[in-house]
């Protein structure tokens, strides 16, 4: 059954919703239910004031309106955006069904594509994506958002000629609102003492459905405690380096997950990487490494990649591929569970 509260459906349902949404004089806003990748799902609410803001903003950023492509699923935020996007610049959107040369054929003008970065490297990795890489860089951006996006992937594609655009967001902001580390238009980005990155602006949400402590905890003063990690540099940019619950305490020594998945990650043999801490009575979190491998790797290669070298992981395990979420973001959840089994059994 299709729905905007929480967004279910079809493409084709979900775009005749989001017009008598677009359309209504005083709307209820939509719900988006979140992945859950790094802890309990939540029910986010957005105001179609706050979606209009997005969009509109994206669309001054970008150049102006043009005709998406819909890579991703239609019910998660990005793929929602995409849906209004195309609603406010008066165009279809092109669904993305297997082959990008097809999909790009389809795009007459300016044109745009939201991806996530697995899709990227999937792309870069795969001896037959050339014609696709050749297909979005017709494009005139494609943005990638929905977690890091390692910079060397980021180098290598638009070596092919794609035009990148590195989005931050999350569900609560309407997807990306942070664009190469500048914010968009009314968006303001600040980081508190302790190093977490805060967010205020049109684009916020209103409240998490029938949460109300949870509500409070994520907003100050107008101000959203994204749980994220980051700096600004000396141009005012945003840099995202980690989560905070993503900081591993092993013996003693702090250890940023992210910091050690990209330096693991520059192994040609690694596809993609996940850095967890499992439980363990001597090092009270044992620093692990989750591989997805394209050839032989050992735990070894691995440590010699890190540095410090108290950052290294103690246990690799290598899946045939990471578990994954409906929209193509890495399961966190999923790999902190399989990580736990594996080294329990031993591996």
């Amino acid at each position: 059954m299709s729905s905007l509260r929480p967004v279910s459906g079809t493409t084709e349902e979900l775009l005749d919703l989001l017009r008598d949404w677009e359309a209504a004089p005083d709307p209820q806003p939509l719900v988006i239910a979140t992945s859950g990748s790094t802890g309990a799902p939540k029910r986010v609410v957005l105001s179609r004031e706050a979606v209009r803001a997005s969009a509109r903003a994206t669309h001054a950023r970008l150049g102006g309106p043009g005709r998406w492509v819909l890579g991703l699923p239609p019910t998660y935020v990005a793929g929602v955006q995409v849906l209004y996007r195309s609603l406010l610049a008066g165009t279809e959107p092109v669904v993305h069904e297997g082959d990008w040369t097809e999909t790009v054929d389809r795009v007459q003008g300016r044109g745009y594509a939201s991806l996530v970065p697995t899709q990227l490297l999937r792309l870069l990795r795969d001896d037959g994506g050339r014609p696709a890489l050749e297909a979005l860089a017709r494009l005139d951006a494609v943005l990638v958002g929905g977690g890091p996006l390692d910079p060397r992937v980021r180098a290598e594609a638009e070596g092919h000629g794609v035009r990148l655009v590195q989005t931050y967001g999350m569900s609560e902001t309407c997807g990306g609102c942070v664009y190469d580390g500048r914010p968009l238009d009314g968006v303001e980005v600040r980081i508190a003492d302790d190093g977490e990155v805060q967010l205020r602006g049109p684009v916020l949400f209103t409240a998490y459905d029938g949460e109300p402590e949870r509500t409070g905890r994520a907003m100050t003063d107008g101000w959203f405690r994204t749980d994220d990690l980051g700096e600004l540099d000396s141009a005012g940019l945003l840099r995202v380096t980690g989560r905070a619950d993503d900081v591993l305490i092993s013996g003693g020594v702090k250890v940023p997950a992210r910091a050690v998945a990209t330096m693991v990650a520059a192994d040609a043999a690694v596809l993609e990487v996940e850095v967890v801490g499992v439980p363990d009575e001597e090092w009270g979190e044992l620093v692990t490494a989750v591989v997805e491998a394209r050839d032989p790797i050992s735990l070894a290669g691995v440590r010699d990649l890190v540095e410090p070298r108290t950052w290294a992981p103690r246990r690799l395990v290598v899946v045939q591929a990471l578990p994954r979420l409906a929209n193509g973001k890495p399961d966190r959840q999923a790999i902190h569970e399989l990580a736990a089994r594996e080294v329990a059994a031993g591996g």
